[in-house]
């Protein structure tokens, strides 16, 4: 290609600077990224140094934990890991020292470290791959959606309805499919999804407990039309019953997450 470049230089200069700003305009294009698959969602999302007042956090991402998990705990190697995630080593070595760094900066400094978002999926749950990352302004609201309603059944909810919510007012939604993937790795999908509040119908106490370790506040015995209820949400007059109970949940639907950081197999994800 050089010796291309500089003999169009000689025969036609013109030539060459277009040929240059093709080239240019092709080192600025953006590649997307590849998602990068993970076992499963962490028990524990926040880690606080005792002691300390908390000035900063760290935003830890679930790839760069996967890397963590693979690597430090699991003791493989970083080709080992590459193939496990779906990744070239390349791609593993830069998330894995990024990883490595936050870690530090953490313990050194007195940071707290809060796991969310990255460039992820999940074989069991394809929806993992599909989120959008939310902006530090924006309050995320989700509903069991089904046909533009209300999905009664949590565990068995085959898609959420995702708002995004600046000043009060709704700036986008996003309908993600679940495939019904049980009512614990549903809760590690809201969570990791940041999802602040659910609204839903009916939901077993095995979700609520799932939910309430995840952080996510939960309005359960709405129906009716999804957007409606989250209009109505903001408006502060949702009309909805905390003690609503699934009574087909917890005997009829699998809890969806068999792969917990501790055992997973020996690359990590079941495929």
């Amino acid at each position: 290609m050089t010796g291309f470049l500089l003999l169009t230089y000689a025969n036609n200069k013109s030539i060459l600077i277009i040929v240059i700003g093709i080239c240019q305009k092709g080192i600025n294009m953006s590649r997307p990224k590849r998602c990068r698959r993970i076992c499963g969602y962490p028990d524990y999302w926040s880690f606080l140094p005792e002691g300390a007042e908390i000035t900063e956090t760290i935003a830890f991402k679930l790839d760069e934990l996967e890397t963590i998990r693979l690597i430090d705990y699991q003791k493989m190697t970083q080709e080992e890991c590459a193939d496990a995630m779906g990744v070239s080593r390349a791609t593993v070595t830069s998330i894995y020292e990024q990883a490595r760094f936050k870690i530090a900066d953490a313990m050194l400094n007195g940071k707290r470290i809060r796991i969310t978002g990255g460039t992820y999926r999940i074989d069991s749950i394809p929806a993992s791959a599909q989120i959008k990352e939310k902006g530090d302004d924006i309050m995320r609201i989700a509903v069991t959606y089904e046909q533009e309603m209300i999905g009664q059944h949590f565990g068995r909810t085959e898609r959420f309805k995702i708002y995004d919510v600046r000043d009060g007012q709704i700036t986008s939604s996003q309908i993600i499919d679940t495939n019904g993937t049980g009512h614990g790795a549903l809760a590690g999908f809201l969570r990791a999804a940041e999802v602040e509040v659910l609204i839903c119908g009916g939901i077993g106490m095995g979700a609520r407990m799932a939910l309430e370790e995840a952080g996510v506040e939960l309005l359960p015995g709405v129906e009716g039309s999804a957007d409606e209820a989250v209009r109505n949400y903001l408006a502060g007059n949702l009309e909805y019953d905390p003690d609503t109970a699934c009574q087909h949940h917890d005997h009829e639907h699998g809890e969806g997450h068999e792969c917990h950081h501790g055992n997973c197999g020996s690359h990590g994800c079941h495929i």
